[in-house]
Order: C-alpha cells, then sequence, then structure tokens
C-alpha cells in the first residue's frame, strides 16, 4: 500500500509515523507513506495556499488550485482520496479495515476554515473525521488515520491475531480489562480465573467484562 499525504505540515504528519510498528512497517516495505508540502503546486512568487472566503467569513480558506494540481500528479488509477474534516464522517475501526485493502490513498489535510468547497466535489471520494472538535491543521488527523489503516496490513504486527483481540475489531465492543506481573501489586490481585490456564473460562470472563466496560465507557454501542 501507498499512502501520500499533501499538507501544509508535512513534518507534522510524519513524525508518529516514524517510531514504533509504523516505522517497522514502512522499513520493510509493507507501506509507502510520503508527505507532501501543499505549496509545491503553489504558484506565484509567494506560492501562496489560502484565499478570503467569497460572502465574507472569519478565517481563510485553501484555495482549490495548488490541491487540484498535487492530486492530479500524485493520482493513479487505483487512487481513493480522502479529505480530513471536521465536516466527515467519523472514521471507525470498521473504516480502517476496509480502507487497508486499498492499493493507494491520498490523504488530503484541511487548514484554516478548510478547503475550497469545489476540492469536495471533484477530487474527494471520502470526507473522515477523526472526532468532534477542531485541530490547528488536518496533518494529526491524517496521522491517525494512515497509523491506523498501517497497522492493519499483513506483517505490520508481529502478531496477526492483535487486530482480532483489541477494542472495535468487534464494533459494538471494547477491549476487556488487560493485567501483567505482578500477580499482586499493591493489596490489588490479578483475578484468578486469568492465572487458571483454563481458556473457557477466561474467554468467558473476558467477553463478560468487555460488555460490562463497554457498557460502563461507551453506552452508545450496546443494543440495551
Amino acid at each position: 500500500m501507498r499512502i501520500d499525504i499533501v499538507t501544509l505540515f508535512p513534518e507534522i504528519a510524519l513524525a508518529p509515523l516514524s517510531e514504533s510498528i509504523i516505522k517497522r512497517a514502512r522499513e520493510a516495505g509493507i507501506a509507502e507513506i510520503e508527505a507532501h508540502q501543499l505549496r509545491d503546486w503553489a504558484t506565484g512568487k509567494h506560492r501562496k495556499t489560502d484565499e478570503y472566503l467569497c460572502g465574507g467569513g472569519q478565517g481563510m480558506l485553501l484555495k482549490p488550485e495548488p490541491i487540484f494540481a498535487a492530486v492530479e500528479e500524485l493520482k493513479k488509477e487505483s487512487t481513493t482520496v480522502l479529505l480530513m474534516t471536521p465536516q466527515g464522517k467519523p472514521f471507525k475501526q470498521v473504516d480502517a479495515m476496509r480502507l487497508c485493502k486499498e492499493e493507494h490513498l491520498i490523504i488530503l489535510c484541511g487548514h484554516y476554515e478548510g478547503v475550497d468547497h469545489r476540492v469536495i466535489e471533484e477530487l474527494v471520494d471520502e470526507e473522515i473525521s477523526i472526532g468532534d472538535y477542531v485541530l490547528t491543521n488536518g496533518a494529526i488527523a491524517a496521522a491517525v488515520v494512515a497509523d491506523a489503516i498501517t497497522r492493519l496490513l499483513p506483517g505490520a504486527l508481529n502478531d496477526a491475531r492483535s487486530p482480532v483481540d483489541e477494542s472495535f475489531s468487534n464494533p459494538n465492543m471494547l477491549e476487556a480489562p488487560a493485567y501483567t506481573k505482578p500477580n499482586l501489586f499493591r493489596g490489588m490481585q490479578v483475578p484468578e480465573v486469568l492465572l487458571s490456564g483454563d481458556h473457557g473460562k477466561i474467554e468467558a470472563w473476558k467477553k463478560e467484562n468487555a460488555l460490562q466496560r463497554t457498557r460502563k465507557n461507551r453506552p452508545d454501542l450496546t443494543d440495551d
């Protein structure tokens, strides 16, 4: 898979993707991830990428010309174009699981008040939001999406079962509580069932406690 991130802040986008699991995946050739400076496609003496809003309003808007030029240069036949925006649909684990099957993604990063709507009308396949809040730029959100997708690629994780057992692998269930050694810490004991070696009982305990955790922290995910 290849991911091209187009942003005014390529260093921000690449920083969290240059460590740990994602770094190893890139080094192993499992994923190619590049961040491109949007200004490289801007024209004029000052390579301006933003302009005032038509009709008035606060802030600036990213101009269509450099974004169109960037996408037209980077796009392939198999490309899916994503736009990071607070107005997008919420990004879920099921989206990461779906998008990790794509061959090529271009992730466009908004800034200021976003992008000229003609970019969305003509270039963007999906508008994506990582939450109901506003960030200073879309590069941070793009890194989140790229990370979530890349770690699901075959070979990215040492244990192929890891993405199966974690939160949101079942979209309506959080992951069960987890414990490690020491078995007794400051009077707090690891649940005996997890030390029993009885895999059937352990699995039942995990399902029940995952359900309890989901009802407590994310009641919106449960049907009852």
